[in-house]
């Protein structure tokens, strides 16, 4: 390219990519999201839209739920360069296969666009403004505004028809492959290296740290006292079934809630919210881990792969309805909790102890009620009025301690009642040094509970909390340490 020509190029106008270009999310996989989190059974009229093409497609569904920009995550360091282009005086125009609305609400609210172009489709007879359509709607929106020659901002295969078209390229967050496509058109291409997906961030997108757990499947082991190796082996299994389905359903919480989480000071920087991982891999991910775990669980039990399918049921019904209902949101959460413990008791084949139970439901339901509490401390904090996506206000916060604090203390006194019980005459040899183990949970409880008050936990889950809190370890050594001790004959 000649002086004069790089000079031309760099002052004509430059027509941006929205989706995986401005922003490292989709506007479309992200509508989609939005509308099946309103109601699942869109997902069938999504299938009839279908049939209606691309541009019909888009234009239903804009119809329907469009994101919202202000929660759209953006590549900064592109947006800074955009920003720099405006201030020399370079026309800047928003260009993207997106529903003409979503592409005008986006640049009404980066302010950095003069025009826009969108897919403006009517019933199944519009034009989806992707690849060459694109390009000749640029290249016409540019000459009639006097311009001969335009530049172009994109990201994937389908822009290199459009690139061919360009007096200048930029490519930002593209592959290895499409930036090789690009620089045999464009040489002289400037580019934004695509961030590359590492193992670190996809363990954290399926949350591995949460698969701790899951150890619950082994309380009922332990309860009964049983050492018998195959059983331990055959629980390990249903462990790693376990852990790929919630895994996945956590993928798919999150897919549901990127809104909401990329409003919140910790959530926004998941994986998903941040647009670290597409939608699409997600889901894919999601899927195929899903697959594995109800493969593994068949291996376990039909009656462990039932016990899988209703907390996989629920969990999905929770992300999508019950996390927004005030008290059934924790209610389902401390079932789910005991859910694993009796799917651990149906996977080692050993009966499952109602002291056991009902000691689960209410410690759990405290912890539960400890995690909205930190939540709405932090809320309260910020001086919001209402939890994103929950059911709650900071007003809420002293009947919600109150119900945490006697759901704990609950849970003390069904250990207390279970020491004198037939059941622990029948497995412990001296079971009244069980009464070691109230004061030692009390204690671990209220701690848990003063940490909420005095705002320590900073909306964090409490177990993973205690994962790191070496007082929390010492109360687990401990509490073992006495069930060994009562049981071991003198």
């Amino acid at each position: 390219m000649t002086p004069a020509a790089t000079r031309t190029a760099d002052t004509c106008p430059l027509y941006v990519d929205l989706d995986g270009t401005l922003t490292p999310s989709d506007t479309l996989y992200e509508s989609v999201m939005l509308f099946i989190r309103r109601n699942p059974l869109n997902l069938l009229r999504l299938f009839m839209w279908l049939l209606l093409g691309k541009a019909g497609f888009k234009l239903q569904l804009a119809n329907a739920v469009r994101p919202d920009p202000t929660r759209l995550p953006y590549h900064e360091r592109f947006v800074q360069y955009l920003r720099e282009e405006r201030a020399r005086g370079r026309s800047l125009v928003l260009a993207s296969a997106a529903d003409a609305r979503i592409v005008r609400e986006v640049a009404a609210h980066l302010k950095l666009f003069d025009d826009t172009l969108g897919t403006n489709a009517r019933g199944s007879d519009g034009v989806n403004l992707s690849r060459g359509n694109k390009r000749d709607a640029i290249s016409a929106h540019a000459l009639a505004r006097g311009h001969t020659t335009w530049a172009y901002a994109g990201n994937s295969a389908d822009d290199i028809a459009v690139w061919q078209g360009s007096a200048q390229a930029v490519a930002v967050n593209a592959p290895a492959s499409v930036i090789a496509a690009l620089q045999k058109v464009h040489p002289q291409a400037r580019v934004f290296q695509r961030e590359p997906l590492r193992l670190k961030t996809v363990l954290r997108a399926i949350r591995l740290k949460q698969w701790s757990k899951n150890a619950l499947l082994f309380l009922p082991l332990l309860a009964a006292h049983s050492l018998d190796p195959q059983h331990w082996l055959t629980v390990a299994l249903a462990f790693v079934a376990f852990g790929l389905c919630a895994s996945a359903t956590y993928l798919f919480n999150d897919l549901l809630d990127l809104p909401n989480d990329r409003v919140h000071r910790l959530k926004r920087h998941r994986p998903l919210a941040s647009a670290a991982i597409s939608i699409p891999l997600a889901v894919v991910l999601g899927s195929v881990m899903l697959v594995l775990a109800f493969v593994l669980a068949w291996a376990v039990s039909a009656g462990f792969c039932a016990m899988l399918l209703v907390y996989t049921v629920t969990t999905l019904a929770y992300s999508l309805v019950l996390k927004r209902l005030a008290l059934i949101d924790v209610l389902v959460l401390s079932g789910l909790y005991t859910l694993r413990i009796g799917a651990g008791a149906v996977a080692a084949q050993v009966t499952l102890s109602n002291w056991l139970a009902a000691i689960s439901i209410f410690l759990f339901l405290s912890l539960a009620l400890v995690k909205r509490c930190a939540e709405l401390e932090e809320l309260d904090d910020e001086r919001s009025l209402l939890a994103p996506g929950r059911g709650y206000q900071p007003r809420d916060l002293s009947s919600l301690r109150a119900m945490g604090m006697a759901s704990g203390f609950l849970a003390v006194m069904v250990l207390a009642l279970y020491i004198d019980s037939q059941n622990s005459q029948m497995l412990y040899a001296h079971p009244e040094w069980l009464w070691a183990a109230a004061p030692v949970l009390l204690l671990w409880i209220m701690r848990i509970w003063l940490k909420t008050g005095r705002r320590e936990l900073h909306g964090e889950d409490p177990l993973q909390f205690a994962l790191k809190d070496p007082f929390s370890w010492l109360t687990l050594l401990g509490m073992g340490g006495i069930g060994i001790a009562a049981t071991l004959p003198l």
